[in-house]
């Protein structure tokens, strides 16, 4: 257990109760979400954490943190077109929920509503050290509820945009999939000038049912993006989710999956895309508590410039999770001196008839390699981006969907174009 002292607040906290307390009327919810509301701000008052926290010892989230811009009421940027065509757009702007349609088979209710009502005010609690969870629940004033029915097959995505035009942006999806119910969710986090934002998505799986869910953080270079993705997968149920990140100055996405389900199956893919003075953790605790569940877990990411990574992966096998397979690998390539990627594995087993292991690599672009292509006249830089596009395929590849495919391989490429 990590314990505080209270410490003078910085200039950031300082800023977070400031606006906490010019916020508080505008934000909804009856006594008890107000309660749930006061607790999170303490929390914050207790102060951020640091490096001496073991979940932030990366990433030291009181000083990085920076600036803290203003709420700003006027801005409304514009939702995106849809990723994949004919998919279904719910768009959280600037903090504020737009009404959107039930696709068949799903309900869906903004959370403002459900606030103002004290519904889902349990889920307003933050955890110890659990900074992303308390300035969410301090701050979120809308996002969507969404339940699909037991057995429903849902032809297109659902896409979820949390969008900002500068300032501040907090948003919540809270999604329950119903028995052999199969659907993809596809999430972007985007939006220009300095901001700070916060999402959380608390996920449930039901028995047998199928799930993906794609995040994909494109946020402004200026931007600082706290996001937290909880999960429950049920029996025979599998849960693949895909972390994308292009953006961003400051981005901490976590991970939190419980697999209680007998032979329930997770699977994480990432692809982290990391430049100038960018800060980006990744962060996954996986708890293994069913009998014969199973796991993979495949990390690539591209460090050039000053840019900065970590990926803390964690994985617990209680002891009546007996024929667990669980497997975690990270791969990095580093492309400049000034950058740095840090890796922290962790392997936690109560059972004793399991398969669990990990790996993780730190390298620079094989010169071998290089050379080879450069030797047959092709130029250095597209002979550098042919190796790093090789090097992230196997992840990208494995979503089998052309246009997705097709989408993010476009913003490999621009990214590239700019970093390589």
């Amino acid at each position: 257990m990590n314990v505080h002292a209270t410490p003078k607040l910085t200039a950031s906290e300082t800023a977070l109760v400031e606006v906490f307390s010019t916020r508080l009327s505008d934000l909804p919810g009856n006594e008890a979400v107000t309660l749930r509301r006061d607790t999170a701000l303490e929390a914050i008052k207790r102060g951020l954490p640091t490096r001496k926290v073991e979940h932030w010892h990366y990433t030291d989230l009181r000083r990085l943190i920076g600036t803290v811009p203003a709420f700003d009421r006027t801005a409304k940027p514009e939702a995106l077109p849809v990723l994949i065509g004919d998919s279904h757009r719910l768009t959280v702007s600037n903090g504020r929920a737009e009404k959107a349609e039930n696709p068949d088979g799903v309900t869906i209710h903004r959370l403002k509503e459900l606030f103002a009502k004290g519904e889902l005010a349990d889920q307003l609690i933050a955890g110890v050290d659990d900074s992303v969870g308390a300035i969410n629940a301090a701050f979120v004033s809308d996002g969507f509820a969404i339940s699909v029915a037991d057995g429903v097959e849902v032809q297109n995505p659902i896409e979820l945009q949390n969008l900002h035009a500068g300032g501040q942006a907090h948003s919540r999806f809270t999604i329950t999939v119903g028995a052999g119910a199969k659907v993809t969710f596809l999430e972007r986090q985007a939006g220009a000038g300095a901001a700070l934002v916060s999402s959380i998505d608390k996920v449930v799986v039901g028995e047998g049912a199928d799930v993906r869910f794609i995040i994909l953080q494109e946020q402004s270079e200026d931007t600082t993006h706290l996001g937290k993705f909880e999960a429950e997968v049920g029996k025979n149920s599998n849960l693949s989710l895909f972390v994308m990140n292009v953006g961003g100055r400051l981005v901490r996405q976590e991970v939190h999956v419980a697999m209680p389900g007998e032979a329930a199956h997770f699977e994480l893919r990432s692809v982290n895309l990391l430049a100038n003075a960018t800060h980006n953790d990744l962060t996954m605790v996986l708890d293994h508590s069913g009998y014969g569940t199973t796991s993979t877990e495949l990390v690539r990411n591209i460090v050039t410039g000053k840019a900065q990574g970590v990926f803390q992966g964690q994985i617990r096998v209680a002891r009546e999770a007996q024929k667990t397979d669980a497997k975690m690998a990270c791969n990095s390539l580093v492309l400049s001196d000034e950058a740095e990627f840090s890796v922290k594995p962790e392997l936690e087993i109560f059972a004793d008839d399991v398969a669990c292991g990990h790996g993780a690599t730190v390298a620079e672009i094989d010169h071998a390699h290089l050379f080879y292509l450069m030797a047959r006249g092709v130029p250095e830089k597209e002979a550098r981006g042919l190796l790093v596009k090789a090097f992230l395929a196997e992840v990208i590849e494995e979503l089998e969907d052309e246009a997705l495919v097709t989408a993010l391989e476009v913003r490999l490429e621009n990214w590239f174009d700019e970093h390589g």
